[in-house]
């Protein structure tokens, strides 16, 4: 078993954060979703693919930690991984960094389903062979 890692940067901008110039804390999700993304697109798979070959790839639940506040106009190293042991729940970790320093951890678990029915379903075939494909890299 094995981890996919991807890192993505983000610069905070204005709209993410309240009044305190402080990203607010749902807008953490929001980045959560971005390294998710763009891990996938970076091997090569994305959410549009996935769509077209049937399926929906859901969020059951999402967590963050927030250990110090991002602010407007940080640069932002947002890494994303993925353990490569499938189930029929798949969960993305993510830490979110400023430089060195940790300000936000937490992770999004998904499900596959089908499109005509929503129903869950194992991860598809193209799927498993996608991350197969990573891991023997």
């Amino acid at each position: 078993m094995s981890v996919i890692k991807h890192i993505h940067q983000i610069r905070v901008p204005y709209y993410d954060t309240d009044k305190m110039a402080v990203v607010y804390h749902a807008n953490y999700i929001k980045y959560f979703e971005t390294g998710r993304t763009e891990l996938l697109r970076a091997e090569g798979m994305s959410n549009r693919y996935i769509e077209e070959q049937g399926y929906y790839f859901p969020l059951l639940s999402a967590s963050a930690e927030y250990h110090a506040p991002a602010v407007y106009d940080d640069l932002l190293d947002m890494e994303t991984t993925i353990d490569t042991k499938l189930g029929v729940r798949i969960t993305f970790n993510y830490r979110i960094f400023r430089g060195e320093e940790l300000l936000c951890s937490g992770s999004t678990t998904h499900c596959f389903t089908h499109i005509e029915n929503m129903k869950p379903c194992r991860p598809p075939k193209f799927f498993v062979d996608f991350i197969k494909s990573i891991e023997n890299k």
